[in-house]
């Protein structure tokens, strides 16, 4: 019987081609990367590097080529992980079409992207909030919150979030492909 986040997930656009998810929150300095960063490397260690790529994105421009926060990076180092070579990048209109998953960070991310599919339903049905897959989020509570005008113990907060939350992913991720009959690498 599949899981919640086994039922989440949005099948690929194509069959054997790689899976590509894209992380968005607004400036794409601070969470977006801090997911990119952990569901990559949960996902190379799970055997599915071959299988599912992840990229991050901002909604907004104004950090396009920078560096991640330095608090993001700090936390993330930290913690084991190499946050060195994220650039800031922004999420346009073509990126929804390109995806299989578009997880948004929060629901004013998940309005702007919606947005972006321009009405197209097959688009909208591969946009979900990142905590949809967060085994403790509730209904009342579904969004990553923003750290960058907070405190630096936010940033420890969002990176255990999305850790867990990853892991979840990740788990419905290697079902989702066992069940299609996918080689693993």
């Amino acid at each position: 019987m599949a899981t919640e986040a086994e039922r989440l997930l949005p099948a690929a656009r194509q069959a054997g081609s790689t899976y590509r998810i894209a992380v968005v929150c607004l400036g794409n300095i601070c969470r977006s990367p801090i997911a990119e960063v952990v569901l990559t490397r949960k996902i190379a260690r799970a055997g599915l590097a071959g299988e599912v790529s992840v990229a991050s994105a901002g909604t907004g421009d104004w950090h396009v080529g920078q560096p991640m926060d330095r608090r993001a990076a700090v936390v993330l180092t930290a913690r084991g992980y190499d946050p060195s070579l994220h650039r800031a990048a922004q999420f346009g209109p073509d990126r929804v079409a390109d995806c299989d998953l578009v997880l948004a960070m929060d629901q004013q991310n998940l309005s702007d992207i919606t947005d972006l599919s321009h009405g197209v339903d097959e688009q909208r049905a591969r946009v979900r909030l990142f905590r949809d897959f967060d085994p403790l989020a509730d209904d009342t509570d579904r969004d990553v919150p923003d750290p960058y005008y907070g405190a630096d113990d936010g940033f420890d907060s969002v990176v255990a979030m999305v850790e867990r939350t990853a892991d979840a992913l990740v788990r419905a991720l290697g079902s989702m492909t066992t069940a299609t009959g996918e080689a693993r690498t």
